[in-house]
């Protein structure tokens, strides 16, 4: 049982890791309505509205961002199963 634990962790983090760069957060100002997607950096912005209107360019993507959010998470997808191993062959 001690090793499904490490894979199952690393399901699990796999998961929350698709999850915090696809879920978008919704604010709705009175002045700009628009839904923000990424965690732990924001690498998308979708603007609904503003005050002057509908906008120029409703997207804007920031790729850096969307780079640094992906090495984070799939870094720290490696780093768990390279400790769940090691936990793994101590036992």
């Amino acid at each position: 049982m001690k090793k499904a634990i490490p894979s199952f962790l690393v399901l699990v983090l796999a998961l929350v890791a698709f999850v915090c760069l696809t879920w978008g957060f919704y604010y709705e100002w009175p002045d700009y309505v628009h839904m923000d997607y990424g965690f732990p950096l924001t690498w998308a912005t979708h603007t609904y509205s503003t005050i002057i209107g509908p906008p120029a360019a409703p997207w804007q993507v920031d790729i850096l961002a969307l780079q640094i959010d992906l090495i984070f998470w799939l870094g720290l997808i490696v780093v768990v199963a390279f400790v769940g191993e090691m936990l793994k062959r101590s036992d």
